[in-house]
């Protein structure tokens, strides 16, 4: 007899994050005010997790459940929305049970038992699209292909074996002058091992580095950066400790009494060149960008002074207090014997989910984008600019709340920061989305175009553009600004 479908009365499934549990396909979005930009043309493809069946506990987080990727696909001025699960292995396995086979979040001591060899990877963080392929990411695991057109999922991929490890990040960087992609796992050899390796694969999804080294601590590393010469890649301590997991306890805790390390890995080295350094203790979750200034390479991210995932007790249990993470800059000296940085905040406003024009990743840059929070829970679209300091934001309404900003630039050779910001709205008292379409230079007239999605959006965590031609040719034809 199999189990009647009931999730847990807590906070965490109800309101806006009641499980939607469904593929959606609306063709035509209906138009609100405004008009869609002639010539926006091409896919934003994000992604985010639902839950297809109750785990049968209590204490769920929400960056946990399975994948589904979200399309809304922009042409001859209309706009579809397309909604599909990404049919992992473990949304297989959990489709044919009819019911929740896997337990406490990345941990696989407390999976059923009929579940105990399929690969746990939710396909839940982020889309890519590479050299002609559209993948679903969760970084403890392998990339899930998609059909860009239909969102059917090929299937687990490494990418003809050219993948080594077990594990592969949901924050690849692709690079949208070079085409190529620039990517790494963590804990590459399994659950708690301190194997890193960073591969960086041409425009035609061959291999041209793969550095194996080890991490200080077994690490959770999230997200990474770029520079034309060195990747930069921070460990937090947020660590996986074999014995807490095996034992049911949590994937990580969070070690207050640990360092930062820093990483600066050569893009096409070997690993005897990386450089190290450390610093005081704190996190972050994702990277806005790093550039190379002379001798110097800097990293800004939204940072916390302490654990930016809270839900993850010490090794004591105790629950850490929440801190707000703010725009802040990392500096390292390559010219100095010194193991250390220095830091520098930005911005005062709490940010997070940061993005820029994509075509200035690991390239000096004037514009970054942040959903910027409110104290009352509401949060808005903002944009920094690094040369004045300047920031503007637009906020959607009392209560309602934004996603991460998705630049897409106006041509393909476009000025820095020119061009559109596709931006998920939740309309919390309607219990519906919009998309909302902002002209980048000027936040503050609100959107150009503004579109309704009839059903709630459950919050997605990261996606991408992919303009209609790269879809086409399986390449990006991006351009630096002559200005740049």
């Amino acid at each position: 007899m199999v189990e009647p479908i009931q999730f847990p009365d807590v906070e965490l499934y109800r309101g806006w994050g009641e499980p939607m549990r469904a593929n959606i396909e609306l063709r035509g979005l209906e138009l609100i005010s405004g008009a869609i930009p002639d010539g926006l043309e091409g896919g934003l493809y994000r992604v985010g997790a639902d839950r297809q069946y109750p785990s049968g506990r209590t204490d769920d987080i929400f960056i946990d459940g399975e994948g589904q990727i979200h399309m809304i696909r922009f042409k001859d001025n209309q706009a579809d929305y397309v909604v599909k699960w990404v049919e992992t292995d473990r949304y297989k396995a959990q489709k044919a049970a009819r019911r929740g086979l896997f337990g406490s979040y990345r941990n696989r001591y407390t999976v059923d038992e009929s579940a105990k060899d399929i690969h746990l990877g939710t396909a839940n963080t982020t889309a890519m699209f590479h050299a002609g392929h559209l993948y679903a990411l969760k970084e403890d695991d392998l990339p899930y292909e998609i059909d860009p057109d239909t969102l059917e999922t090929k299937g687990r991929v490494d990418f003809d074996g050219q993948i080594n490890s077990q594990t592969f990040t949901a924050h690849p960087k692709v690079d949208p002058i070079t085409n190529e992609l620039l990517a790494f796992g963590y804990q590459a050899k399994g659950d708690a091992t301190k194997d890193f390796v960073f591969y960086v694969f041409g425009p035609d999804r061959e291999i041209k580095t793969e550095i194996w080294f080890e991490m200080p601590y077994a690490a959770c590393v999230h997200d990474f950066a770029i520079t034309d010469e060195w990747v930069v890649v921070p460990f937090f301590p947020l660590i996986t400790d074999l014995d807490v997991v095996k034992a049911g306890g949590p994937y990580y805790q969070w070690h207050a009494d640990q360092p930062v390390h820093v990483a600066l890995v050569p893009r096409y080295g070997k690993a005897e060149d990386i450089r190290w350094f450390k610093g005081p203790t704190g996190s972050a979750g994702h990277m806005m960008n790093a550039y190379r200034d002379g001798s110097k390479i800097h990293l800004d991210l939204c940072y916390y002074e302490g654990n930016c995932f809270p839900f993850f007790t010490t090794p004591q249990g105790e629950e850490t207090a929440p801190v707000p993470p703010f725009l802040t800059r990392m500096t390292f000296d390559l010219a100095s014997n010194e193991d250390s940085f220095t830091t520098q905040r930005l911005l005062n406003v709490p940010c997070e989910m940061p993005r820029t024009d994509d075509r200035y990743q690991g390239r000096p840059y004037r514009y970054g984008f942040v959903l910027a929070r409110s104290q009352d829970g509401s949060s808005g679209t903002g944009r920094f600019d690094n040369q004045t300091g300047e920031f503007q934001m637009w906020k959607p309404g009392e209560g309602d709340s934004v996603q991460e900003a998705q630049f897409v630039p106006r041509t393909p050779d476009a000025p820095e920061g020119d061009g559109w910001l596709l931006v998920l709205v939740a309309r919390t008292s309607k219990n519906r989305s919009d998309l909302a379409i902002l002209d980048a230079q000027n936040l503050a007239a609100g959107p150009v175009a503004l579109l309704k999605l009839p059903v709630r959006v459950r919050s997605t965590f990261h996606g991408t553009w992919v303009p209609e031609e790269t879809l086409k040719s399986g390449q990006y034809n991006m351009k630096l600004s002559s200005a740049a």
